[in-house]
Order: C-alpha cells, then structure tokens, then sequence
C-alpha cells in the first residue's frame, strides 16, 4: 500500500510505532522498495511517526516497559528510525496526552525527550495529536520547542474543528486534519454535497479534500485503493466558491428539527 501510495504520488506518509495500529515495519519497506525501485528518493519524502504512551500500546512494545518515560521516547524512536530504514525523521509527533483534560507529567516528560531529540537534529519538527484546543495551548506555552503539527481528528458537526483551526493559523501550526470523510458521512451523503459534487464534476470525497485545502489544513486520508489514491490527490485543479467553502462549513452541523409534540389534557386538567 505505501509503495502505491508512492506510485501514484504520495509524498507525505504519517505513521505511528504502535503495533496496535500500525505497521511501522511494512511502511519503511515500502519506503525503500519505492527508492531502491527509482520512484523517488528520500529527500522527496515527508515521513512522520509517533510515540504512544504505555496506555496506547499492546504487548508489541517498542520500548522497556518498565523505563523511564524519556528512555522509552528515546528508544521507540530508534526503533522507528530502524523501521522506516532513516537516520533523520521529518516530523515526530506525541501520539495521544495521557489525560483528557490538561497535560500529565508522563506527557510533558515526553515533550521533553522529544525537544532533546530535536536538539540533536534527528528530526524536523515535532507535533501532537489526538488532544483538545485547551491542551494544545497549554503545551504551546510551556514547550521550549513550539509544536509545528496538530493531528486532529476533525468533525463538521463541531465546524470541522474551527476554533482549534484559528489557533493553528495564529500560531504557526499546521493542521493535520484526519477523519474527514469517515467522521462525516453525514456530509458526504448531504444532497447539497451530492449536488455541489455534480456541479464540479468531483466526488464528495474530493470537494470535502478541497474545502479542507482552502481552510487552510493539511488532509490525512487513507485507502487501500490506487483509483481512491489518485482521486484524493486529484483536488488542485479546482477551487470551491465562497458560497461553497460556507455552505461545507454549516453542513454538518445543521440543527435537527425538534419532533412534534401533542399533548392531550383531559377535561378538568
């Protein structure tokens, strides 16, 4: 699937050393059965990957459970430097906060080792996903090195995440906006959607990829198929109208109709 990716034109790859979730391993094969074939070389790549809690993980770690929470950044980024076959990593990003609210000290002792490897010039930049608008401003004010990604899984039934968007812009973080089309099917089925679709002689799926562009995010998608593949990097061509970009924009987040009600009183009541 990565050597696909690659093939028809995938030059971004998102990862995670999560064995729960991903293989790690398979992404770095592709990776170099892409380079060694000729399809591309690494310079053209934007690889990122992950560090995920103890919490996040099965019994596949790749790190000594039982080490400090620093030990274990430092030794499950080696492992994904083994994995994806590269000394220098684009992006490193912090998988998931270990609390729903606020940041916990297993997760600013992470941002920690995660500033050291940046210091040492091992990767680019780094980056956190999974967490709420308040979260990501604490760790953006107490972080000695800014984090330059969010990796937010975005619903229209929130307006695709407006709030921590703006906050994105004005920090200089780029939004990494995932679920886009599997956390909105509402949207993707809406007969406005399906219409504006005809209209551009797009998919739904591709208007929902452009909206995304000209609201100034970073689209994640995955598929296991090449057609799908060229398709969501099919969005460059066009562009949406005003009308368009506000009407994606309420969409989802359309008020239900209150059910009708009769209530029966009974004489004397």
């Amino acid at each position: 699937m990565v050597h696909l990716a690659i093939r028809q034109g995938f030059r971004g790859i998102d990862t995670a050393n999560q064995r729960k979730h991903y293989f790690e391993a398979a992404v770095g094969e592709g990776i170099a059965d892409a380079i060694d074939g000729g399809l591309v070389t690494r310079e053209e790549l934007f690889l990122q990957t992950k560090f995920t809690h103890l919490s996040g993980q099965d019994e596949r770690l790749p790190y000594d459970a039982k080490a400090s929470i620093g030990d274990q950044v430092e030794q499950s980024f080696a492992s994904s430097q083994g994995h994806l076959g590269v000394d220098f990593i684009d992006s490193y990003v912090l998988h998931s906060p270990t609390t729903r609210k606020g940041l916990g000290a297993a997760d600013l002792e992470a941002w920690k080792a995660m500033e050291a490897i940046h210091g040492e010039g091992k990767v680019g930049y780094l980056g956190i996903s999974n967490v709420s608008l308040e979260q990501l401003r604490t760790l953006h004010k107490v972080a000695k090195v800014k984090p330059r990604f969010a990796q937010i899984r975005c619903y229209a039934s929130r307006g695709w995440e407006r709030d921590t968007r703006e906050f994105c812009g004005v920090n200089g973080i780029v939004f990494q906006g995932f679920s886009l089309l599997t956390a909105n099917r509402q949207v993707l089925n809406h007969e406005a959607m399906k219409e504006m679709a005809r209209l551009h002689r797009k998919t739904a799926a591709q208007i929902i990829f452009r909206y995304a562009l000209e609201v100034g995010m970073l689209p994640l998608t995955g598929t296991k198929s090449g057609v799908h593949m060229a398709e969501d990097l099919d969005v460059f061509g066009f562009q949406l109208t005003v009308a368009d970009v506000k009407a994606i924009e309420t969409m989802g987040s359309e008020e239900k109709p209150r059910p009708f009600r009769v209530t029966i009183k009974r004489p004397g009541e």
